[in-house]
């Protein structure tokens, strides 16, 4: 099983990170974190690296539906996408597939809520195509 879905966009960096922001919203996600990896491993290594960026998308009902059937699962919260500049005028979109990531926890009342977050994230993904 793969632990993302992906979708290669034939757009720039900077409009890869609208367009992915505003497919969430079609799902009910907002965007809580953003993390420009790029920038940090600038600062914090010294090093040069492509554009990069980290964001912590949640479903708030969806979040609280799982934090009721497992309290530790904001361990795994929120839900990431990965926005990368692939260097040839194209950027990936891609996501964590919940089913793949929940595998580790022996929990079945969060079976069927990450097939529903999975079909959503498939759906945004499929947005950008």
């Amino acid at each position: 099983m793969e632990y993302y879905f992906s979708a290669i966009l034939h757009t720039g960096f900077d409009d890869a990170v609208v367009k992915i922001t505003e497919a969430l919203k079609t799902e009910g996600f907002g965007v809580l974190t953003e993390i420009d990896m790029q920038a940090k491993l600038k600062e914090k290594l010294g090093v040069d690296f492509k554009q990069y960026k980290i964001l912590g998308a949640c479903n708030p009902a969806f979040a609280y539906k799982a934090l009721q059937a497992e309290e530790m699962i904001g361990t795994m919260l929120p839900c990431n996408i990965v926005v990368t500049d692939k260097e040839n005028g194209t950027t990936e979109v891609a996501a964590i597939h919940p089913i793949a990531s929940m595998m580790a926890i022996q929990n079945p009342a969060l079976e069927p809520l990450a097939q529903e977050i999975a079909e959503k994230l498939k759906r945004v993904i499929n947005l950008l195509k």
